[in-house]
């Protein structure tokens, strides 16, 4: 499983010309997931998540979680971020798991965060999708379970 967390002002996912997911301050996340993934590793890295000190505090230190801020989360699926360009220049994406498991385990790491009582968006599994953000920062961490 692949992460790509973006601390944002706001953010907006939307499929044609319908917003399908939107917050404000919070973070914005790129999952993909991998072939070899499995349950435990959707665990311990929405707890990552929750548990991530990327938020500013009084002091504009990034001492606080998304948990200690009541921030938003919007959750994006996206395969590309595994893709591999080590042979010729067409991206390869035999590492990201198939749909049907790849979805299983979207969901299983959007209900996860959910539970956490915080607000969590996300964009629509498979489909084309227009990403808009306001950055913060800008500060960008790369999880990979």
């Amino acid at each position: 499983m692949r992460l790509v967390i973006q601390r944002v002002k706001k953010a907006d996912v939307s499929v044609g010309n319908q917003v399908v997911g939107s917050i404000s301050q919070g973070v914005l996340i790129l999952v993909a997931i991998a072939q070899e993934d499995k349950g435990e590793d959707v665990l311990k890295l929405a707890q990552k998540v929750l548990k991530l000190r990327i938020l500013e505090d009084e002091n504009q230190k990034m001492n606080l979680s998304v948990i200690d801020t009541n921030s938003n989360i919007l959750l994006i699926p996206q395969f590309t971020l595994y893709a591999q360009t080590d042979h010729g220049n067409r991206p390869y994406f035999g590492a990201a798991a198939k749909p049907q498991k790849a979805k299983e385990l979207f969901d299983l790491f959007t209900e996860q965060l959910k539970e956490s009582g915080l607000t969590v968006e996300t964009g629509e599994f498979g489909a084309h999708m227009q990403i808009n953000a306001k950055l913060d920062g800008p500060v960008t961490i790369i999880l990979d379970s």
